[in-house]
């Protein structure tokens, strides 16, 4: 894998990426912000006190990384006549950034998903050397299936349902990170 992706916070300070419950002691007014769609949902509440399995800590002391370049959400979204930003950017992180943290890949595999309220089962966490890891190609059938149903309903809905996130339990230095719009077709190398 050579880039995961992170959506630029609207608010932020210094270079790195930090977790949620590192905001939370450092700036306890960007923690209100940040913490805030956490409280929109009477299960959501739930993922901050969330265990994950094998990297033995709760879920918002990781950093959650997307493995696979926005524009395929954006797309998705696009195709179906979801309204969306056009402008909406994401950090493009080179997985060497993520050396010295520990990295798990959460599969978020539909079958197993089984709301914010439970615990991730144990095969839903895999433990991973970020270098080699093979970042996604293409979005899951569950995903393009939920998007689709969920447009179909008219209701707001999560973006990055059933596609598998990296867990990084540690900090990431953005330091000449590129930043790309989610928007424009990525080039081929």
């Amino acid at each position: 894998m050579d880039y995961v992706y992170h959506m630029v916070p609207q608010k932020m300070t210094g270079e790195a990426l930090i977790s949620l419950n590192e905001i939370k002691l450092m700036q306890p007014e960007l923690y209100k912000t940040y913490s805030k769609k956490y409280f929109n949902h009477p299960e959501r509440e739930s993922l901050l006190l969330r265990s994950i399995p094998k990297l033995n800590c709760l879920w918002n002391d990781v950093i959650f990384l997307l493995p696979l370049h926005p524009y395929h959400i954006y797309e998705a979204l696009h195709s179906l006549g979801v309204s969306t930003k056009k402008d909406l950017l994401f950090y493009e992180i080179p997985t060497e950034k993520l050396m010295e943290n520990k990295n798990a890949v959460y599969f978020y595999n539909k079958e197993n998903y089984k709301g914010p309220a439970t615990d991730i089962p144990d095969e839903e966490i895999q433990i991973i050397d970020i270098i080699s890891y093979q970042k996604c190609s293409a979005l899951p059938s569950d995903t393009l299936t939920y998007f689709a149903e969920e447009q179909k309903k008219g209701v707001n809905f999560g973006m990055f349902a059933y596609i598998p996130h990296i867990l990084s339990l540690g900090n990431i230095n953005l330091k000449d990170v590129n930043k790309i719009n989610w928007s424009v077709v990525p080039v081929q190398t």
